[in-house]
């Protein structure tokens, strides 16, 4: 009997993902895939409240996979929509909530940090070949999980509030950019990173994987370059030389560098240098997979449960 189509929504800080799958040889087999940048964590006001453009610009993007979902024939029952650190810090949550039922006819299920953390860690095991002791890394647009495991063994874990959109607002908003933008982005971060540092160094690890999109915007320049994928303090010193010879927002002198990455590009980059020295880290690879593949393994094993 062929198993069900289900489908995987995450609503992150910076993009809104959906993918689309079918159990094949008892892994997620994915059949298509959706995306947009919403950038939900820039309509934050000072109030904490998310602004009503910011709020329809993801309610559009909830309309158009609503559309998806039909037209793949997407049972109700085969869905998750999975919220992570902006639904999670707004207080007009509730509002979005309400909002967006009707469109998807299914609820948001905004979830921990701790909780996302644990699924961006399987997501990763399950697309990403390595073995050994593994410290995950994912820079979302408002929050970085950190996650040390060994197999599908969890060490560490934990979610910080630290961001590409929530760091672009705070320090690379006014063009050109100076080294004191980056000096001060490294300096938040250790003070966010403080009671964390010293165990995840002293666990250790064999090799670091970085599971998000400031990663993948890196691996993307290096690639049109075509130059080695993987990561390294060198080549993040030479980006942040980029950045700062650049005199617009919209970085077009960086080679390689696509239109959408664009915006957060230099918040993904200075995060990074900073992990990168304050945690030693030596080189870096991308992962195959992160929260929206966790969220597809946990599907797949809800629906093989039902089957039973």
């Amino acid at each position: 009997m062929p198993t069900p189509a289900y489908a995987a929504i995450t609503l992150g800080s910076n993009s809104f993902n959906m993918l689309i799958a079918k159990t094949k040889g008892g892994q997620p087999h994915i059949i298509a895939k959706y995306k947009r940048k919403v950038r939900l964590a820039e309509g934050i006001d000072e109030d904490g409240t998310l602004n009503q453009d910011v709020m329809q610009r993801g309610l559009d993007c909830l309309s158009m996979f609503a559309q998806m979902l039909a037209q793949h024939k997407i049972h109700q029952d085969h869905v998750a929509v999975i919220a992570t650190a902006t639904l999670r810090c707004i207080n007009n949550a509730d509002e979005f909530n309400r909002r967006a039922l009707p469109l998807l006819g299914h609820s948001i299920d905004i979830i921990s940090g701790m909780r996302e953390a644990e699924l961006i860690y399987q997501g990763m095991v399950a697309t990403t070949c390595g073995q050994g002791r593994r410290l995950v890394i994912d820079i979302g647009g408002a929050s970085t999980e950190f996650i040390i495991g060994d197999g599908h063994q969890v060490l560490f874990k934990t979610s910080l509030p630290m961001g590409s959109v929530t760091y672009n607002r705070q320090f690379f908003s006014n063009m050109p950019l100076q080294q004191l933008d980056f000096d001060d982005a490294k300096q938040q971060v250790l003070a966010t990173l403080a009671e964390h540092r010293k165990t995840l160094r002293d666990l250790g690890w064999h090799c670091v994987v970085g599971a998000s999109g400031a990663v993948q915007s890196v691996v993307e320049v290096l690639m049109h370059r075509k130059l080695s994928e993987t990561i390294t303090l060198a080549v993040l010193t030479q980006l942040q030389a980029e950045i700062l010879a650049e005199e617009d927002a919209s970085l077009a002198g960086i080679i390689g560098l696509s239109a959408e990455r664009a915006p957060t590009f230099a918040a993904g980059v200075a995060i990074l240098l900073a992990l990168f020295e304050l945690l030693g880290i030596e080189q870096l690879a991308l992962s195959g997979g992160a929260l929206r593949e966790g969220v597809l393994v946990m599907l797949a094993q809800r629906i093989l449960e039902e089957a039973i």
